[in-house]
Parts: structure tokens; C-alpha cells; sequence
């Protein structure tokens, strides 16, 4: 009897994991098989398990033990409101896979709230991967206001406008930022800023009960350059100056301080002010982001955290 009470848990983590890897991630039963180190037999009856135990809806329901565990240690470490921590694949470290599932449940739990809400949003690929994956919602009484303009430097609309993504969603009220992501100088931001229709869009980012942002590396292959945002030259300033992440365009050094000068001087987005009261989360995951999540992590500039168990194993490491 005591065999099979020690047994159970490992056999359910292992047949969540295998569940994962096959019904999230895309796996065929063989590679499952070599993912897990076990015979293609063996595999095909764990994901069997998976759904006989009612592990897989569209979703893993049961948390593999190892997340949680990384999960509750990083809540720990680092003083957060919340954390969880997806599977990563034994040889995708970086992938990005379950990321957007996993922000897609926390934005829920929010969103379905009947107290009206006021949800400010950041921008990013996995963040708008993230409100692709929630369920459509009759959630009119929430406000879903963008941290961050919504011009881009040529006068187009961003592709990555994630808050009025969510906003259609949900059938809640739209707010952008009617401005470029960076203004031409200081003096030029000081001004928009004190235009009455911005005004009220910071104060509502100000006001906002859960915030949802991605974060960025700072490197070669950082959104803000591949974008357009910023020239190579911009980003290599950024670096000298000690720069190790960005979120919403503000770039920030490795205990998580903005940088001061530079292109920080003309963000129009709204300010990142570190807070331990209301949700602010992160999703992020993989190698050119370590840094940047440690960063962020360290100053506070959120509080709560989305990743996978590679990151938040290096996380613990360093």
C-alpha cells in the first residue's frame, strides 16, 4: 500500500508532463518517448493516463511538482505576489511554448471578475500570443487601458497594439496612448504629456488594478531594434550605459534601475514605478531574456511572474 501512495504522484507527474509535451507542444508518441526516456509503449500509456485522470482539457490541468516547486522558490527569493513556471522540453530550454497558455489563465482569472477592473497592458509577441488564447468574454465593465504608444516612427499603427486585442476579446472599453513611442526630445514629451486626452490614459495606468507586460532583452536581437523602434547605434548606447532589459521601452540596468539619459529621456509610454500591491506581470522566458527578467526581478518592475522551468531554474541559480 505504501508503495503505490509513494508511487502515484511521480506516475501523475509524469504522465502530466507527457500530456504537455504531447497535446501543447506538439510532440509525436515517439518523440515524447525520447523526451521522457521511456519506450514508445510507455509513452503512448502516459498520455493515455493523462486524459483518463482528466489532466488535459485545452490546458494541463495538474502542476508538475518540479514547476511548483521552482515556482514557490522564486515567490521566496524574490518577495513576489505570484509565480508560475511552465514545463520547458529537456531540448528547448528557450521555447516558448505553454507561455501564452499560462498568461492567458491569469489574464482570465482577472477578467472574469464582476468588479469592474481597470487592466493596463504592456506590449510583446508572447503577451499577444497570451490574449490570442483567451476565451471570448461579455465583459463590458472593464477598462483595458495600453501602457505604451501606439504609433510607430513612420506614423503607422504598431502591430503589437496587445491591449485592443484584449479589449475585442472581452467587449470591454478601449483606451490606446495616442502617441509615438518616443518623442523627438524631452521637451516634446513633457508637452504631450500635459495634453488633457493623455493625461487621463496615465492617470488610468496609474489607476490600474492588474498590469500584464513582456520583457525585452537588450542585445542584437532585442524587440525594440528588430522593430524599429531604436537603431543598432541606440541599442549599443543602451549597453555601455549598463542597460540589461527593456519593458515597455524603458530600459533598465541589472538591479532593475531605469538608465538614466539616452532614448529613456523621450519614452511617451507610462512610467514603471516598482510596487508590491497590485499584480503587475511579467511573461517571459529563454536565454536573451535572462538578464532582463533578473533585472526586473531585482528592481521590482513586477511583481508576479509568468516563465518555463529552464529560466526559472537560472533565476534560482544566480
Amino acid at each position: 500500500m505504501s508503495g503505490k501512495v509513494d508511487t502515484e504522484p511521480t506516475r501523475l507527474d509524469d504522465a502530466a508532463r507527457a500530456g504537455w509535451l504531447y497535446y501543447v507542444a506538439g510532440n509525436t508518441q515517439e518523440e515524447v518517448a525520447r523526451k521522457l526516456n521511456v519506450s514508445r509503449q510507455s509513452a503512448q500509456r502516459l498520455v493515455a493516463l493523462a486524459v483518463s485522470e482528466k489532466l488535459v482539457k485545452f490546458r494541463i490541468d495538474h502542476q508538475i511538482a518540479n514547476c511548483m516547486e521552482l515556482a514557490n522558490d522564486l515567490v521566496k527569493r524574490y518577495g513576489l505576489l505570484s509565480c508560475e513556471v511552465v514545463p520547458s522540453e529537456p531540448d528547448a530550454g528557450n521555447s516558448t511554448v505553454g507561455l501564452a497558455e499560462a498568461g492567458a489563465s491569469a489574464m482570465e482569472r482577472h477578467l472574469r471578475s464582476t468588479v469592474p477592473q481597470i487592466v493596463a497592458v504592456g506590449t510583446g509577441r508572447v503577451l499577444r500570443a497570451s490574449v490570442e488564447q483567451l476565451a471570448p468574454l461579455q465583459a463590458p465593465q472593464h477598462r483595458i487601458v495600453s501602457l505604451l504608444g501606439n504609433i510607430t516612427s513612420d506614423g503607422s499603427a504598431t502591430p503589437y497594439d496587445v491591449a485592443i486585442r484584449m479589449a475585442e476579446r472581452i467587449n470591454g472599453r478601449y483606451y490606446p496612448m495616442p502617441l509615438p513611442v518616443y518623442a523627438r526630445s524631452p521637451e516634446e514629451r513633457a508637452f504631450l504629456h500635459n495634453q488633457d486626452h493623455v493625461h487621463s490614459i496615465l492617470e488610468l495606468c496609474k489607476q490600474a488594478d492588474v498590469t500584464f507586460v513582456g520583457i525585452g532583452g537588450v542585445g542584437e536581437n532585442a524587440p525594440i531594434l528588430l522593430d524599429g523602434f531604436l537603431s543598432q547605434a541606440e541599442i549599443i548606447a543602451f549597453q555601455k550605459a549598463g542597460a540589461v532589459g527593456e519593458i515597455i521601452s524603458w530600459a533598465y540596468d541589472k538591479n532593475g534601475q531605469m538608465i538614466k539619459g539616452l532614448n529613456n529621456e523621450r519614452v511617451n509610454n507610462a512610467p514603471i514605478v516598482p510596487t508590491d500591491k497590485k499584480p503587475v506581470y511579467g511573461i517571459a522566458a529563454g536565454d536573451a531574456k535572462l538578464s532582463a527578467i533578473a533585472g526586473a526581478l531585482a528592481g521590482k518592475l513586477v511583481n508576479s511572474l509568468i516563465t518555463n522551468e529552464y529560466t526559472a531554474e537560472y533565476l534560482l541559480k544566480n
